[in-house]
């Protein structure tokens, strides 16, 4: 007999995370964080400090994949393990120069106002040692656990190709779009091109699940909504199920709203993360009873501790309690983040206090 959906094969061990992927509901919920790999964790820093700068982390593919384990040695409860890279090494494949500038974040040049796509020279070897990392890590991963890899959806990685960095209200580059659809369009298209090859092969190194991150998803009207978000993710999804069909794929539209349901059912994700502007019992209502969702803890309430992150767990876990759900934060963990506050959290998601 075959196994039922989220069901483990003969001889393999069960995903509880991959099982909710797949339209269980599971107790209790699993739970990762967003950027659970980085900052806030001393073994971290320790490690930086050690190696050299950021993205001398992303390219040494044995620091990398200790990077991507730490969150998991440190809290046993957590169910999967997110790749340690960037959202902007398809911008440095696709041409671009990249750099992190201390205390601003990272910088591409030249920026696509002041150069065209086709001045660009790929380099699709930039991406190898993310590969190198999936597979590193896939092999010392406890097998229970989920590996999830990642990229940025096209709109997202678009405006710090266009602006060179990463702004509030992306104004330069929803500005280009509207002037130039056509050479907006192109920017898109490559993105998408390069993602789907790097998604794959991550799949193909060991990624269990594959998120797309559009952090800028909240910027747009719906109009450019639609053009700029939901359409090319939608090929991207259409190109990896085709594929892999049983990869899931997760969306994460940060400041969708009241789009997020057409996001869900338009664009064909897995599963639909959950930024913490989203009132969970809205979404559990509004949202397909069998769409799997993640999330979606303010960051600031871990910070913030005691009663007002138990009742703030309280009221998602409620909310969530008739449909699969992955317990995730809305964005990502902050720095600053006391580790005591995420041993606390994650023992009251799991039922342990």
């Amino acid at each position: 007999m075959a196994p039922k959906p989220g069901e483990p094969a003969l001889g393999q061990v069960s995903k509880p995370m991959l099982a909710v992927l797949r339209g269980e509901r599971r107790d209790p919920t699993p739970v990762w964080m967003m950027r659970q790999a980085g900052r806030y964790l001393p073994e971290y820093r320790e490690l930086r400090a050690e190696k050299g700068g950021f993205l001398d982390l992303v390219y040494d593919s044995d620091a990398a994949a200790n990077i991507t384990l730490q969150p998991l040695q440190r809290f046993a409860a957590l169910d999967a393990a997110i790749l340690f890279s960037d959202i902007l090494i398809v911008p440095f494949a696709i041409g671009q120069n990249l750099t992190f500038v201390a205390g601003e974040g990272p910088r591409l040049t030249p920026t696509m106002l002041a150069s065209k796509l086709q001045d660009l020279t790929p380099h699709a070897g930039r991406l190898d040692p993310i590969y190198e990392t999936v597979a590193k890590v896939k092999a010392r991963l406890d097998p229970s656990k989920t590996l999830i890899g990642f990229a940025g959806s096209p709109w997202t990685v678009a405006t710090y190709m266009v602006a060179g960095q990463g702004s509030r209200e992306q104004a330069e580059t929803r500005r280009f779009a509207y002037a130039d659809p056509g050479a907006f369009s192109a920017i898109i298209g490559r993105i998408e091109e390069v993602t789907i090859e790097y998604l794959s092969r991550q799949i193909d190194a060991g990624a269990d699940a594959v998120q797309l991150f559009d952090s800028w998803a909240g910027s747009l009207s719906p109009a450019q909504f639609e053009q700029w978000v939901v359409a090319p993710t939608s090929r991207i999804v259409a190109s990896l199920r085709e594929r892999y069909p049983d990869v899931p794929v997760i969306g994460f539209p940060k400041g969708a709203g009241g789009k997020l349901a057409a996001y869900a059912r338009e664009t064909g994700v897995t599963a639909l993360g959950l930024d913490e502007t989203v009132d969970p019992h809205w979404a559990a209502n509004e949202l397909p009873a069998d769409l799997p969702v993640q999330g979606n803890l303010d960051p600031l309430s871990l910070i913030a501790g005691g009663e007002a992150l138990k009742n703030a767990v309280s009221r998602i876990l409620d909310a969530f309690a008739g449909r699969p759900h992955i317990f995730n934060l809305g964005h990502g963990i902050l720095q600053d983040t006391p580790i005591a506050n995420v041993q606390s959290m994650l023992a009251q998601v799991k039922g342990e206090a």
